[in-house]
Parts: C-alpha cells; structure tokens; sequence
C-alpha cells in the first residue's frame, strides 16, 4: 500500500453538502500539477479540530493532500457574481481556487478546506490561477493575527511553495508561487445568490437558502418566516465583524460583495492593513483611488453589500421582512464596536452614560493625536497599575506619547477605574493583556519577515512571527 493510502488528511470523513445541491452551483476541476512542493506553513492549531493529533500528521502528508491535490472528493470550482467597486461584474467565479472537501469539525460545525492558487478554472478568463508566495505568507499572517484579536475570520490550514515564476504589477517579478489551503465556515457568498438573480433563477435561490439555513443556521425554527430569521441573523453577523475589524484596526481593502460570506466570517485578504494611527480615510488597496473601501467606510460598506443582497433574496423574501432585517444593523454594529473597545480598554461591564463618555473621549484621542492605534492600547497595558485609581495625572505618565493624551481623557478613564470595586483592578489588567497583543501585524512589520525570506529563502523571521502571534505576545 502507499503511503498515501494512510494519509490522515485523505481518510477524513468528507461531506458533499454542496456537491449534493447539484451542479447549477459549480464546475468540477482538476488542479495544476507544479514543479516542486516546498511547506512553508502548516496549522497544527486546526489539526485536534479535524480529529487529528499533529503528530501523526507527516509534512508529507500536507503535500500529498494540499499540494498535490490526490482527494477522495470531486474539486468544485464554485460559480458566483459580484459588485466590484460599484459595479456589477457576471464574469466571476472560483479563478484561482476551488473547494477541495468538506469536514465536520470536533466541534460539530461544518467546515470548507478551499484553495487558493490552485490552478486555472473555466473562471480565470486571462489570469494564471496562480498565488505569489508573498500573497499566500501575507494571508496567513492576517488570517492568524485577525483570530487572536478576537475576529470571526477563516484561518490558513497550509501554505506549500510551488517554484513558478509569476509575472504581477504589483509585484517585483518574476516572483514566487504558492498555494495555499483556507479553512472556513463557508464556500458561499453574497455573489452566490447574486449569480442566481442575474440567470433569473428563484428556485435555485430557494434551493440555495435552504441549504445555508440547514448547515449554517441550525437555530432557525422551521417556519413561515425562517427566511426573513435568516436574514435578519446574518445581518447581526455581518454588522457585529464589521464592528471587529474597526476595533482591531484592519482595514479589509476589498469589499466586494463575493469577498463577504454568507455566514459572516472575515475571508480573503488580499491588499488588507492594519492601520497604523486612527485615520477614517486610511485605504489598504493602492488602487483605491476614491477611498471606497476605506478603513472608515467599512460599515456603510457592509450594510450597502447587505442591501445589494437584498435583490436577490427579494424573489423569495418580501421587501418589508428584509427591510426590517436591515434597519437593525445600526445598532448592532454601534453596541458591538463600543462593546470591543471597552474590552481594549480593560472594562467588561459600564453604566451606559459612562461607557459612552470613555468611548467618545478614546476615539477622539486617536482621531486627533498621531498616537499609533496599536501602540496606545500596548503601552496602556504594559504601563497599567492600580496607582492609576488613586491619581489620574499617573495614567500612562510613563508612554512614549505622554504629552499628547489629554487630560480629559485621563479624567475620564480614571472616572471609569474609580467606578469599579477596588478588587475589579485586578482584572483591568487581565483584560488589558487579553485583549491588547504586543504585536501588531503592520506594515513594515510584514515585510520584515518577507525581506529575509526573498533575499535569503531565510524563514526563521516568518516563524517566530507566528509563534508571537499565536501565543498573543
């Protein structure tokens, strides 16, 4: 027998869910055979999810499955549509990926291991299919700093270098290949449903939403209105991770709506950043000229991208039921985002009036000041002691912008500390820790790590970044 044969990732219990709603969905593919298979990375966090010991799972074992692709399931290139910057474009689809299986997890949800630079599909039109290896390195790091930061994203299972030389714009090429495998909720998007409305095809709408409540919204009582329940749900989803992001500083960069998820989990990070000081307007994606996709126009975004969804899902769902879905995502996003930076700041629980004061007078701080955003809530957990209670001229006497925090807020924070009971303080500073890692993923931060890797192949730098990461130091 071949070693293959024991291949833990080949002996999972794959589901079809998807294959199962038929092929008005998706194509069947083959993946490109590459020229050598070099794992750069692979997620043993993921791996007790899957059932599986990382220790019985051989980098051989990565390769064969999510390198080479052997499967025991058909690899299915999924068929969507979107709005690009505005505009709809009907010439989508699964370009450079593909859905290699589905598992159900230890923790009894249902998962998709998806491809990225896989190859080409019926869906490339002009493109290679092809992933650069700064692509795939970047998505790993977003995709791991983004889960410790407490934002309901899809993760990295592996990255494999696969030795191509790729021509890109935005690129010094030749430049490296990769593919990548991404673990995620879902394989469905908003341009899903948006494709079905385009080819006037309510009954695959109906068939398709279906689906998405069976596996995905399990909660969701079957009755008349469960589709109207859907919608709504999804709409607290999305406004709740549009409130992550904000509180975590990451600015997405492409917002298209088949880059947002039906079950409103974070995907796809192509020219994301994490900002470096509070500015609304601060863009990740270099190509975009209008600011559309802005870090402070990320909200507006999502609930435009949940309004578009509502054309399609109106040929089976009245205006008014999606319409009252949609007037609650406000509210939602505005008691999730306060919620979140509270946390930054080290309370759980505070009086409305209180909370919202501490709230104000932060954002106002960062929006006026040049205090890096990351670097605020650092050295406000590094700096913390109980002695803030008693004097609030000591609260972050000690930071490295000092002279530009405000009296007012010091004020105000020391308000918020005095409120709590003297053994709350404790835990202040727990929270502080939780919820502030000392490494931000900026910038220069990620090309540190690159640098040595494409001058040197040197990936120590990439590795220890990660262990920091994931450890949340």
């Amino acid at each position: 027998m071949t070693e293959a044969y024991y291949n833990p990732f080949l002996s999972l219990e794959y589901e079809s869910a998807i294959e199962n709603l038929g092929d008005d969905y998706y194509d069947e593919v083959a993946a490109a055979e590459f020229p050598q298979h070099i794992l750069r990375f692979r997620n043993d966090s993921l791996l007790p999810l899957l059932g599986l010991n990382p220790e019985s799972v051989s980098d051989s074992h990565f390769v064969e499955a999510f390198g080479k692709f052997q499967s025991v399931r058909p690899l299915l290139a999924l068929r969507y549509h979107g709005y690009q910057f505005g505009e709809y474009n009907p010439f989508l689809g699964d370009g450079r990926g593909f859905l290699y299986g589905q598992v159900r997890g230890t923790d009894g949800n249902l998962y998709d291991l998806g491809t990225k630079g896989s190859g080409r599909t019926p869906y490339s039109r002009t493109a290679d299919g092809r992933l650069t290896l700064k692509g795939g390195v970047r998505e790993v790091l977003a995709a791991e700093a983004l889960y410790q930061l407490g934002v309901k994203t899809s993760r990295c299972l592996s990255l494999i270098e696969t030795r191509e030389a790729l021509w890109r714009g935005d690129e010094p090429s030749p430049t490296r290949s990769s593919v990548m495998v991404r673990f995620s909720l879902s394989h469905i998007r908003f341009g899903t449903f948006e494709r079905l409305h385009y080819i006037q095809r309510p009954d695959l709408i109906k068939k398709l939403l279906e689906h998405v409540i069976e596996v995905y919204y399990p909660n969701i009582p079957n009755t008349e209105d469960k589709y109207a329940k859907f919608y709504a749900e999804l709409v607290q989803k999305v406004a709740q991770l549009t409130a992550q992001w904000m509180a975590a500083g990451f600015c997405h960069g492409v917002l298209n709506t088949d880059n947002m998820s039906i079950t409103g989990e974070s995907f796809d990070y192509g020219p994301y950043a994490f900002i470096p000081t509070y500015n609304p307007q601060f863009t990740a994606a270099y190509f975009d000229y209008g600011g559309r996709y802005s870090y402070g126009n990320q909200p507006f975004i999502c609930k435009l991208n949940l309004e578009k969804l509502q054309v399609p899902l109106g040929m089976v769902i009245s205006v008014a039921d999606l319409e009252a879905g949609l007037a609650q995502f406000e509210d939602y996003y505005a008691s999730t985002y306060q919620q979140l930076m509270l946390q930054k700041l080290g309370f759980e629980k505070l009086f409305t009036s209180e909370a919202e004061d501490l709230f104000n007078a932060t954002i106002k701080l960062l929006r006026n000041t040049d205090i890096g955003y990351h670097a605020f809530f650092s050295e406000l957990t590094q700096g913390f002691n109980h002695g803030w209670r008693e004097d609030h001229s000591l609260i972050l006497e000690n930071a490295s912008f000092c002279s530009e925090v405000s009296d007012n807020w010091r004020s105000c924070y020391h308000k918020c500390l005095n409120k709590l009971p003297l053994e709350e303080m404790e835990k202040v500073g727990d929270r502080l820790n939780f919820y502030n890692p000392k490494t931000a993923l900026l910038r220069p931060v990620i090309e540190s790590v690159w640098q040595p890797i494409t001058e040197e192949d040197n990936w120590q730098p990439f590795y220890e970044l990660i262990d920091k990461i994931q450890a949340k130091e």
